[in-house]
């Protein structure tokens, strides 16, 4: 069995020779985007990309796609409704580059606060300016307001607690005892959060609950001259409300990530008015450590492996969440040809969906129990029926609410 996967990102050569070894034929080409993608997607099975989009015409041209791996955690940028509608699954890799994003956040908090960016510059232009530089609110005793407490931003916490930091957060999962078994001071509002912070750090996941999430209102709650960070997703924060709010209360802003990013690596960024009002900035390399890309490209080559061995591949984000209404039938039998068939025949001619099914054989491959979960229940008579089956053992049917 061979597998085609396209590799439209940079991935490292170990993670390509291991893909090779699980018998897949590799095309490495990173720099795809758009039509170009489309292009060459041809007869790929697996597409496996890190920051180029994935959108539906990609999607279209690919009749062979199966699998779309995002080597990095969010899938904001693969149409994810396409996707489904083509029955092809969609696997990330979370918590691989956690670590790398917390240092980076970390980092643009203390650039922001010692305007490390601007001394630089400075420096580099022949102009020492230490009385300009020379004062700074600091870090220690201070407070951080960490919006989103996953791994990412559980571990922002844990750094700025190491700094001398009070750590307060909000979620929409977080309850007071999560919080206080986590040593973080629990808010139950934005508004409450940023209020009296002296840091403001964004990690939340790209969905449509979050756009824009951090506007205008919020900025004005927020005390004159705090850090404000989001290495998360651009499209998060109302872009036009911090430049206002970094001109009006003198926010000091970090960010990696931008509400109108260009795609591929390299590109002409045309916002530089922005870019000059904000005290740190880096091109959304948040995740760009050696750590994490080997951490990551060691997961996607698990999710193919598992993909390769079970037709299952782990990480998938877009299949539909189990129903909490469903039927279960479970057919004992005798591991022979044909009768799964028959009881597959008898249901598909009562009009009844199988919706998942798995077969287990027992030790000595005699006999094997079949679990089906079934988008109704069958009648009495198609019951009957498939108990009557030659090679049924026995058969039990449940209906759950």
């Amino acid at each position: 069995m061979h597998l085609n996967v396209l590799i439209a990102d940079s991935l490292s050569d170990a993670a390509v020779d291991a893909l090779r070894e699980l018998g897949a034929v590799v095309r490495v080409e990173p720099g795809l985007s758009g039509d170009e993608l489309a292009a060459a997607v041809g007869d790929a099975e697996v597409l496996i990309v890190r920051s180029t989009k994935v959108g539906r015409p990609v999607i279209e041209a690919a009749p062979s796609l199966s699998l779309i791996i995002r080597a990095g955690a969010g899938v904001n940028t693969i149409d994810i409704d396409a996707a489904s509608e083509y029955g092809i699954s969609v696997a990330n890799c979370p918590g691989k580059n956690t670590a790398a994003v917390a240092e980076l956040t970390i980092g643009l908090i203390i650039g922001a606060d010692r305007r490390i960016p601007a001394a630089t510059a400075d420096l580099q232009a022949g102009r020492w300016r230490k009385k300009e530089y020379g004062s700074a609110s600091g870090l220690n005793g201070r407070r951080i307001a960490v919006i989103g407490l996953g791994s990412i931003g559980r571990a922002v916490a844990r750094a700025a607690a190491g700094l001398g930091m009070h750590v307060q957060a909000w979620s929409r999962s977080l309850t007071r005892d999560i919080a206080d078994d986590a040593g973080i001071e629990y808010r139950a509002t934005l508004a409450d959060l940023v209020r009296d912070a002296d840091v403001v750090t964004v990690h939340l996941a790209a969905s449509a609950d979050t756009a824009g999430l951090i506007d205008a209102a919020l900025f004005d709650a927020m005390k004159p001259g705090a850090i404000f960070v989001n290495t998360s997703r651009g499209e998060i924060v109302d872009q036009r409300a911090l430049r206002a709010a970094i001109d009006s209360k003198g926010l000091k802003a970090g960010l990696d990530v931008y509400a109108d990013e260009p795609s591929g690596g390299t590109a002409d960024y045309q916002d530089t008015d922005f870019a000059l009002q904000v005290a740190a900035a880096t091109p959304h390399i948040g995740a760009s450590t050696d750590e994490a890309s080997e951490a990551i490209a060691e997961e996607v080559v698990r999710i193919v492996r598992s993909y390769v061995e079970t037709g299952k591949p782990v990480n998938a984000v877009n299949l539909r969440a189990k129903a909490t209404e469903q039927v279960s039938l479970v057919v004992r039998h005798y591991n022979r040809v044909g009768v799964l068939a028959a009881v597959l025949d008898i249901l598909r001619d009562a009009g009844i969906n199988i919706e998942e099914m798995e077969n287990t054989i027992f030790r000595g491959g005699t006999t094997a129990s079949c679990a089906l979960k079934l988008d109704r229940g069958p009648d009495a008579d198609a019951l009957a029926t498939i108990r009557a089956g030659e090679n049924v053992i026995q058969v039990m049917l449940k209906e759950s609410s």
